[in-house]
């Protein structure tokens, strides 16, 4: 019975069940009241393109939707079926280094834009900037995909094959949850509700889109959020299940429990952070510890940035 899973156990003491799923198995609440967010290295997985952290915080009160990541060059919402309309705003994105390698990119239809054949097919050359003809190109990628995630979830989303062999980007995002047994049980009535790694669901999303730096190139992103109350035990999924580059899909999940700290209310937060990316699969040893201890870092300084903004 999903019910059991995630938000059913909402009457279970938090810290048990926070220790039950994630690798916190003993948190000091007062503590981490007082400290930054605990952040670590999530269960090593089998697949080389994927990676996961953990961060476990509290605060007083939580609104994810009050807050957007660092690195965000344009940020928009998007309507339930959204026309290339509801994009226009890329065309006026910033110009700057990361934008001017993804402008480059499309001009010479690069293998490393994730796309499918047919989409690169309708790129009929010339200059790429995203105020010009590469801004339309992206227009009409970014809209049709939207459009497909909102009829039929990251199971509709076409392949990542344009230069290559086909990556779904629903396979990406069942693979990241397969790899952590604990986590998927703990959130999948939520997730059996949404469009991640299946069809359309029934929970209804916010859907927006971003421009965004990662790794100093900029990246054309779709995304879906999704979350449930129940009795004041909140579950959250919020996925980029396109991108133009830098990561094939990523996977931030958060569970938040009302707990009382030195008799005060407080909020404590577990957040879980999946991506699948080409260039992970490339790291070895050293490099692959460099490139999970940069993502740590800039979860960090997320969690941090948002505390601050939320006044704690």
């Amino acid at each position: 019975m999903v019910s059991s899973a995630g938000i059913g156990i909402a009457s279970a003491d938090p810290l048990s069940e926070l220790s039950s799923f994630s690798i916190f198995d003993k948190v000091d609440l007062a503590q981490l009241a007082k400290s930054d967010a605990k952040t670590a290295h999530g269960p090593p997985m089998s697949n080389p393109r994927f990676l996961s952290v953990q961060s476990v915080y509290v605060m007083r009160n939580w609104n994810p939707t009050e807050h957007h990541e660092p690195k965000v060059y344009l940020h928009g919402d998007l309507p339930g079926s959204p026309s290339e309309a509801a994009f226009a705003k890329l065309k006026s994105a910033p110009d700057n280094g990361p934008v001017r390698v993804l402008a480059n990119a499309t001009a010479k239809m690069a293998n490393d834009l994730q796309l499918t054949r047919e989409e690169a097919a309708k790129w009929k050359g010339g200059n790429g900037a995203l105020s010009g003809a590469g801004g339309d190109f992206w227009i009409g990628v970014l809209a049709g995909r939207a459009r497909a995630f909102s009829s039929g979830g990251t199971a509709a989303q076409p392949p990542y094959d344009h230069a290559g062999p086909a990556v779904r980007p629903g396979d990406e995002l069942n693979g990241l949850l397969r790899e952590q047994g604990k986590i998927r049980k703990q959130f999948a009535g939520l997730l059996e509700s949404t469009g991640v790694g299946r069809g359309a669901g029934s929970l209804k999303p916010d859907l927006y889109w971003e421009l965004l730096n990662a790794d100093d190139v900029a990246v054309a992103t779709l995304g879906a959020s999704y979350s449930r109350n129940s009795g004041g035990n909140v579950q959250a999924a919020d996925t980029f299940y396109y991108a133009s580059g830098g990561y094939y899909v990523t996977l931030t999940l958060h569970q938040v429990w009302p707990v009382d700290v030195n008799g005060k209310p407080h909020t404590l937060i577990w957040r879980g952070d999946m991506v699948s990316s080409a260039s992970l699969a490339d790291l070895h040893g050293v490099e692959k510890l460099g490139s999970e201890s940069a993502m740590m870092k800039d979860i960090a300084k997320s969690i941090a940035l948002f505390r601050r903004e939320s006044g704690h």
